[in-house]
């Protein structure tokens, strides 16, 4: 057929989507909410901020987030992925550009919420094309790639931010927005120009089609007497019991794992001692392992259960959060980061697993944008906790320790799952 044709002669274009979906979490994730940790103990120090300050911007971050996650693949699908992920890619990098001329906490703030809303208005969406791109059997490997882009971006602003203060001294922070903003804004360009809405675009089908030139039924709605698609059931997703036991125990993550990833930097270099190098050098070397932690995970949990694999995560970042906070020496510092490291995107790739398992595959992604809507406020919540704990204790030891508590909390709550067919 053309189809299988067009395909035979060189690279599937489905695999430059994947390449740019890489791209865009580097920028929308591992630029705009992770160079926050790198940046923040110097921004905090220009701007005179206090902790619960520094948590009210990762806070507002996720809000903005929030807010177009919810309603980005709307959008996308109204307007079209390739649009919205570009305009969102820019919006992102001229609201970095813009949070490095921020005067004051109040205006940076305004800027860092509105870059929350790029994010949610491209991750999401980019999500989402790679399921138009990718078939069944390939979608969670092109995922699994995808999600990596957030470990690049720990990997790239550990090092370069660092060289970024010393090059400019006292306004480093703010060049390092600039910086971040401008290959930003280039990837939402980038978007734009390489991105495509569907594979017939460029009259190809899916990768992971070509061996049928028919769809699998994972990958089509089934059809009722007329020949139309059967409408959702979208109530089994709101009133499953499961679903809403995986949100609770969704909130833990989103509220541990984001005061470990924002106050990382800040608790190295103005508690532990550490030089803004070495903090540098150990967040990138979380990036690099980081990569592999939803491909590895995920695999354990294929193979001892969902639940397992999720109380066994939580543990692991449980002590992860506890370590940091009460080893204060540099083997536990370095332990945490290894822990860290192992298990940093691990429950996302099992929590979509989950899902599924529940649900099937035509209401798993409307069961992951519930649960991750509770992820969101766990994520929105946790920076400013941890920063007013840490200006009424002076010290960010107790919001790690409450961090931990947190991951245990949802080690138990993950061993009280039951099982897919009982649920």
């Amino acid at each position: 057929m053309a189809d299988e044709r067009q395909q035979g002669q060189g690279l599937h274009y489905g695999w430059v989507i994947l390449f740019m979906s890489v791209v865009t979490v580097l920028g929308c994730l591992g630029f705009a909410r992770f160079g926050y940790t790198m940046i923040l103990p110097h921004m905090k120090e220009g701007l005179g901020l206090s902790k619960t300050q520094a948590g009210n911007l990762a806070t507002g971050n996720f809000i903005g987030y929030l807010i177009l996650a919810i309603v980005g693949g709307f959008l996308a699908a109204r307007y079209g992925p390739r649009v919205v992920i570009s305009l969102s890619m820019l919006l992102i990098g001229v609201t970095m550009f813009l949070t490095g001329l921020a005067p004051n906490f109040q205006v940076a703030l305004v800027w860092r919420t509105l870059t929350g809303v790029g994010s949610g208005g491209s991750n999401v969406p980019v999500m989402g094309l790679l399921s138009a791109w990718f078939g069944t059997k390939r979608r969670g490997l092109a995922t699994g790639i995808a999600v990596g882009g957030s470990s690049v971006g720990l990997a790239i602003t550990g090092p370069l931010i660092p060289r970024i203060i010393d090059a400019y001294g006292a306004d480093g922070w703010r060049y390092s927005w600039y910086y971040l903003g401008t290959m930003t804004a280039v990837i939402g360009i980038l978007c734009f120009v390489l991105l495509r809405n569907k594979p017939e675009e460029k009259g190809l089908v899916a990768i992971g089609l070509e061996e049928s030139p028919s769809p699998s039924p994972q990958d089509e709605p089934p059809s009722g007497a007329q020949g139309k698609p059967s409408p959702l059931q979208w109530g089994l997703v709101y009133k499953s019991r499961a679903v809403w036991h995986l949100a609770l125990i969704y909130i833990m993550f989103g509220f541990s794992y984001i005061i470990y990833a924002t106050f990382f930097a800040d608790y190295l270099t103005g508690e532990a001692g550490l030089t803004k190098e070495a903090a540098g050098w150990l967040w990138m070397l979380a990036g690099l392992i980081s990569f592999v932690s939803g491909f590895i995970w995920g695999a354990v949990s294929d193979v001892i259960g969902r639940k397992y694999g999720l109380a066994l995560v939580y543990f692991l970042q449980g002590l992860c959060f506890t370590i940091f906070g009460l080893w204060k020496a540099p083997p536990g510092y370095y332990l945490s980061t290894l822990l860290f490291a192992l298990t940093a995107w691990s429950i996302p790739a099992i929590m979509a697993a989950t899902c599924g398992d529940y649900l099937g595959p035509r209401l798993a992604p409307a069961a992951l944008g519930f649960v991750t809507v509770f992820f969101g406020i766990g994520q929105a919540i946790g920076p400013t906790v941890a920063g007013y704990i840490g200006d009424v204790t002076d010290s960010y030891t107790w919001a790690f320790v409450i961090a931990g508590l947190a991951a245990f909390v949802g080690a138990g709550g993950s061993l009280s799952l039951r099982p897919a067919g009982e649920a």
